[in-house]
């Protein structure tokens, strides 16, 4: 990866990181702000970074870091929460459609979007996602449980206040198909 130039690395992580942005930031001008500070920071301080196989996890945390410095709000223990979290059945979420997960998952606290858009959007390892948000494994594990859970109350909540009006990508069980 030491072999890549600025342009290079812009041209292969920019996607990623800005989506990781916007997920963060949730708008459109914060998260270009977010991205192209990201890449300023790298400009400066990627010639320090000793194993260039890193790069993308240093992008990540470093954008990561600079929402964090930028974000100011209240914090709640999960045990505060704990009773709002809802149980719901994982077949929601086969009946949902991509413009709808991401506006539920704009309505999740980030303490629990950042593990969910980290692992499933931008495909890290929980290791990675412990080092991106310099938090333990068992944490990452929690949070990404916890986030899912949120995802799917915040899922059957949009279904309650607009009705079932999403087709299901597959079958319910025992349902046949005509053909």
């Amino acid at each position: 990866m030491h072999s890549l130039d600025f342009e290079e690395i812009v041209d292969r992580f920019y996607p990623m990181l800005y989506r990781f942005a916007l997920s963060l930031a949730r708008h459109e001008a914060d998260a270009c702000d977010l991205t192209q500070q990201t890449f300023s920071l790298w400009a400066t301080k990627g010639h320090l970074l000793r194993d260039g196989s890193k790069v993308k996890s240093w992008l990540f945390t470093t954008l990561y870091h600079e929402f964090i410095s930028e974000m100011r709000w209240p914090k709640q223990e999960l045990s505060e929460v704990e009773h709002e979290l809802p149980c719901a059945m994982p077949e929601t979420v086969d009946c949902l459609e991509s413009a709808q997960v991401m506006e539920a998952l704009q309505s999740v606290d980030e303490t629990f979007r950042a593990p969910l858009v980290l692992f499933y959007l931008q495909e890290h390892s929980y290791e990675e996602i412990a080092l991106i948000l310099k938090i333990p494994i068992g944490t990452v594990m929690s949070r990404l449980s916890r986030g899912k859970q949120k995802l799917q109350h915040a899922f059957l909540n949009r279904q309650a206040q607009t009705g079932p009006n999403i087709i299901p990508m597959r079958p319910p069980p025992g349902d046949r198909a005509h053909g």
